[in-house]
């Protein structure tokens, strides 16, 4: 026996030619003749392919033909192929495990890579039954008949070898044989996926008696055990090189030959890993592998990069198709011709290859009539069509082959084994392979058509005529732009024409797909199902342009693609619902509450928090921007009818949460979006110069060294974008709290205190800041974000919008006079907030009167939410500001003395007891003092404050039973309906400053109009109202202008010389016209 020697050749030759026959010499085998083969492989396939374009013959089935008849050439005449049947041989001689690690992980990383993620996951279970039980219960009843029918005298072990060996279902086979016949996709993802993962069980089961043949013992457990760790630990290294590869893609940027190189590289690496160097299955590393990539990396690859993928893995999968079934069938060839021996021992092989093909079948419907039930149960079932093409469909290929031929290798020198045993299991075998890839094969379309599975539906049919109808119309446009030059002069169109075959035929009118003249039929749930999966398709595609574009990342596609998917399967039975998959990772999950907890440093809450919001806007901002580009798709293709017009509307329907939400954080967060945008905008700019700069090159403007020059600048920038992207920043703590109108407006002595002690806090919608009855333990200043409030107690029914925004004090009032707290506070949006300890608060009570004053004001404006909702609900938090600091008056009474309610006023009891002129009950704080008679507006809140609590009091006169505090609202405004805003000068007895405001800060609010100077106040003991603390005037002036007020100190300390700010301060110069003023002389003082 000869055999080429390592100086012959490189490493591959050696291993081809190493198992060469006896018959041989290496003087007769030239290495180099491998080639020659491999050539004119693919020169027969491509004539193959284009040959039987259009016709029916499956390609595989042609190409085993061509194999079987290369083989009979030159195994069964006595002229030989000369130096091509040399290549034959080499080929032919193969060591079989080779022959599966260089075809299997390509082919199988081709088929399992291409398959559709959510397929995979509703069909997931079919495929595990089909490939887990089905497998045992085919082997076992190939096995029996096997061994009880045939007259070879196997053993059991033997008989189930050779069972277990033809219950491979060739991947390659079905595959390329569906993607022919284009079969419905829910088919082909379980014949498919069956196939894949059935492989890799028969390979295992195979190796599992193999090993039995050979002399081994198992027991049951041991059985399990190995059967456990061969699958389970491919699986695990599958997932493991696909992860370790995927990180590693992370970090290639636009860079398409090395992306593809790296997905050729892993699903070999990983297939020897498994195979040889841990000992499990390799065919169900790399199915893992190439399911892990489908639903983890393919939007990993956008762009040229995703096509380049895409026809790569096409060509891999035509090459390796195209060499494995022209190999197998010289292979079947080979071992007929070679065995005459047996033939004429075993007269009737033939008849039992017949006898095995129809027992092959009898175990496939066995195997789907077991399993139908379940079939029909999970995923999105199976009816009896679809399972009779699933039992038809079960072709065996290479890797059946391929196993056999191990056998008949291992069987030429082992003492378990005979050679004629070997022989005959190759023989078995490769019959099986020709006959279910030439009669089934050959015959599923025939069987499809049969059971009316390829029949296009009328809507379909409606679809394709109205969209040649519309080629029609741009051709006549194409022609009209291009029919006429300056250089070559007219052409007519009948001419033109001619050569547009395709639509020839389409003379006269035609029919709208979805017009008035179906009648009843317009809106068929079969119609709808169309409309609303031709708008979803378009919603995918706008996502995958959206990836290109930069607008939304790796995480974002994904989740948005799922969703589409999710909603494609319930679109015959539901409106769009493609947003209630989208939902979860829009809002926050419970486990978010988790992080709430002390444990976790405030600063990792604050960023997860951030991180969240984040992708929710990105996720929301796509789906609006897909939708709206759906539907202007679809109303341009099928125009406006009425089943077109449901569709739509459910689209902009749909759409209404996302809006919302945006919304909300665009008023809560309004960073958040700024930084999405930046990233958009920033990315787009950056792909729009690289284009540019390839256009100059293309157009000769530019060379190409310049052009790469500039290509390569563009790059860098692009990778610092990805790699470093604009992030959210929360203001720091220090630039928050000074804005706020509580510590904004206190004396610097009393607010830095008060800062030091301030806690910052990021809550989630849905967390409560306090329980109603709950003892208060500080006071809770709301920086941006929308709190909710409800309360058993509280019982109002004009409170429709019981929110609190930012800027507001929450807690202070339960603080100040020592009672549990009176309502649950509750986030309703993402809210970042600053919390202070009880002690830091009343700490600087006794400080300054004022400061005192302040605080009870400050309670003042949420007791009036709570208790009136009616006359302060709708009432701006700045407006609400503007009444406290100058329409109110605070004052404290003492025991004995009398309070009277001016008719054109309303008042709050903050503290204390009193009585009612006349009446013995005793009034508890906190109450509302209604006036008994009045002006409209009062007669109005008299009315409805009757719905309230038992919180409201109506009267003239009462007297102080224990020390007493009261703040009065001036509501001589108030008109009618209660509205606070309606007559502005109602509240100011003199002209407002006509000063518009700046584009910055002109969203702050609603108004100038509604900014009013302070009227003239009297003394408190004739019933009106004293001058307006100067730190509630501060607190207005921070609610309202926000960082405005900060930044007018600033100027006033940088640029005003102290001389003059001191004249200023001293003449308490408004501070608003001094900024407006300051701005205009700003060039002059330095």
């Amino acid at each position: 026996m000869g055999s080429v020697t390592e100086e012959e050749g490189v490493l591959l030759y050696r291993v081809l030619s190493s198992s060469s026959s006896s018959s041989a010499s290496s003087d007769e085998w030239n290495p180099t003749d491998t080639v020659i083969f491999f050539g004119l492989s693919l020169g027969l396939g491509i004539a193959c392919r284009h040959v039987l374009r259009g016709t029916r013959v499956p390609y595989t089935v042609a190409l085993l033909v061509i194999g079987i008849a290369l083989g009979s050439l030159e195994y069964g005449t006595s002229h030989k192929l000369g130096r091509i049947g040399d290549g034959i041989r080499l080929w032919a001689h193969i060591d079989p495990d080779l022959l599966l690690a260089v075809f299997l992980p390509a082919l199988l990383f081709e088929s399992s890579f291409s398959m559709e993620v959510h397929q995979i996951k509703r069909c997931m279970a079919q495929m595990l039954l089909l490939a887990g039980p089905g497998v045992l219960i085919s082997t076992c009843c190939l096995g029996c008949a096997l061994k009880l029918i045939f007259p070879y005298n196997w053993s059991w072990t033997t008989s189930l070898l050779l069972g277990g060996l033809l219950s491979a279902t060739d991947p390659v086979a079905v595959v390329a044989l569906l993607k022919e016949l284009g079969a419905s996709k829910k088919l082909s993802t379980i014949i498919e996926g069956e196939s894949l993962m059935n492989d890799g069980t028969a390979i295992v089961v195979y190796q599992l008696f193999y090993r039995m043949v050979l002399g081994e013992s198992f027991n049951w457990v041991s059985i399990l055990k190995f059967l456990t760790q061969v699958s389970l630990g491919a699986v695990g290294i599958g997932i493991a090189f696909g992860i370790a590869s995927v990180l590693w893609l992370g970090f290639i940027f636009n860079d398409t030959v090395i992306e593809i190189a790296l997905t050729l590289a892993v699903s070999y690496i990983a297939y020897f890993t498994a195979q040889e160097g841990a000992g499990v299955s390799g065919v169900l590393a790399v199915m893992t592998l190439g399911m892990f990539y489908a639903a983890v990396a393919r939007t990993a690859f956008k762009g040229d990069g995703q096509q380049s993928l895409h026809h790569f893995w096409e060509m891999v999968a035509y090459i390796a198709n195209t060499l494995i079934f022209i190999l197998s069938g010289v292979v079947i060839a080979e071992g007929v011709l070679s065995s005459g021996n047996i033939f004429h021992n075993h007269g009737h092989a033939w008849g039992y290859l017949f006898l095995l093909y129809i027992f092959v079948q009898l175990s496939r419907f066995v195997v789907v009539g077991v399993l139908y039930p379940f079939l029909r149960y999970f995923g999105y079932g199976l009816d009896w069509k679809e399972a009779t093409i699933l039992i038809w469909s079960g072709l065996r290929g290479a890797v059946a082959l391929s196993l056999s031929l191990s056998v008949k290798r291992t069987s030429d020198s082992s003492m378990y084994l005979s050679s004629e045993t070997g022989t005959l299991f190759v023989f078995f075998t490769g019959g099986i392979v020709l006959l279910t890839l030439i009669v089934n094969g050959s015959t599923t379309q025939f069987i499809l058509h049969l059971l009316d599975m390829d029949r296009i539906s009328a809507t379909k049919k409606r679809i394709l005529n109205y969209t040649k109808y519309e080629m029609l119309n741009k051709a006549l446009e194409a022609f009209g732009d291009l029919g006429d030059d300056e250089e070559l002069g007219p052409v007519d169109w009948p001419t033109v024409k001619t050569y547009i075959a395709s639509l020839n035929n389409l003379e006269g009118s035609f029919e709208h797909p979805h017009s008035a003249s179906e009648a009843g039929n317009n809106l068929d749930p079969n119609n709808l199902k169309d409309i609303r999966l031709r708008l979803l398709n378009g919603v995918q595609a706008a996502y995958w342009g959206m990836l290109d574009e930069g607008r939304i990342m790796q995480t974002t596609a994904n989740i948005l693609m799922q969703s589409v998917d999710e909603a494609i399967d319930l679109a015959s039975h539901e409106c769009l619902c493609d947003w209630k998959g989208l939902r979860s990772n829009v809002h926050f999950p419970s486990y978010y509450k988790f992080l709430q907890a002390s444990i976790f440093p405030q600063r990792m809450v604050t960023y997860f928090t951030v991180e969240r919001l984040e992708s929710a806007c990105y996720i929301c901002a796509a789906f609006l921007r897909a939708h709206r580009i759906a539907r202007r798709q679809l109303h341009d293709f099928i125009g406006g009818s009425d089943i077109a017009s449901i569709v739509i509307n459910e689209s902009e329907a749909e759409g209404e949460e996302a809006r919302k939400f945006l919304e909300d954080v665009r008023v809560t967060f309004p960073q958040v979006l700024r930084v999405v945008k930046t990233r958009q905008v920033t990315y787009s700019v950056l792909n729009h110069l690289i284009d540019y700069v390839q256009n100059l090159e293309k157009v000769g403007l530019l060379e190409e060294k310049e052009m790469l020059h500039l290509h390569d600048a563009v790059q860098t920038d692009l990778k610092r974008l990805l790699r470093n992207p604009p992030l959210v920043k929360v203001p720091k703590i220090t630039d928050l709290i000074s804005v706020h109108p509580l510590l904004g407006a206190l004396p610097s002595m009393v607010r830095k205190a008060l800062e030091g002690s301030a806690k910052e806090i990021m809550k989630p919608c849905g967390v409560p800041l306090y329980k109603e009855g709950s003892e208060p333990n500080g006071v809770w200043l709301i920086s941006n974000g929308v709190v909710k409030w409800t309360s058993k107690k509280i019982r109002s029914r004009h409170s429709l919008h019981p929110t609190f925004t930012h800027g507001s004090t929450l807690g202070l009032y339960e603080l100040l006079v020592g009672k549990r707290c009176m309502c649950d506070i509750i986030t309703d949006s993402v809210v970042l907030c600053f919390f202070i300890e009880s002690e830091k608060i009343l700490s600087v009570l006794g400080s300054d009167p004022a400061v005192e004053d302040f605080l009870w004001q400050e309670s003042a404006i949420v007791l009036a939410k709570l208790l009136l909702p009616q006359v302060f609900e709708k009432l701006p938090l700045q407006e609400l500001r503007v009444l406290v600091a100058q329409r109110s008056v605070i004052t404290t009474y003492i025991r004995g003395e009398t309070i009277e309610v001016p008719h054109h006023s309303l008042g709050f009891l903050l503290e204390g007891f009193i009585k009612a002129h006349g009446f013995q009950e005793l009034i508890a704080s906190p109450a509302v003092l209604l006036p008994l008679q009045g002006n409209q507006s009062s007669q109005n809140i008299e009315i409805s404050g009757s719905q309230a609590a038992s919180f409201s009091h109506q009267g003239s006169r009462y007297q102080v039973e224990a020390r007493a505090r009261v703040i009065f609202f001036d509501i001589a405004a108030f008109e009618v309906d209660g509205a606070l805003r309606r007559r502005p000068s109602s509240l100011a007895s003199v002209d407002r400053p006509n000063r518009p405001l700046t584009r910055e800060h002109g969203g702050l609010m609603s108004w100038p109009e509604n900014f009013y100077r302070p009227r003239e106040r009297k003394p408190n003991s004739e019933g009106t109202y004293r001058p307006a603390n100067s730190l509630s005037a501060r607190a207005m002036q921070l609610s309202i202008f926000g960082s405005m007020v900060c930044s007018i100190d600033i100027y006033l300390q940088r640029y005003v010389p102290k001389h003059l700010s001191g004249i200023i301060a001293g003449q308490k110069m408004d501070v608003w016209n001094f900024y407006i003023d300051g701005c205009r002389l700003a060039g002059f003082i330095v």
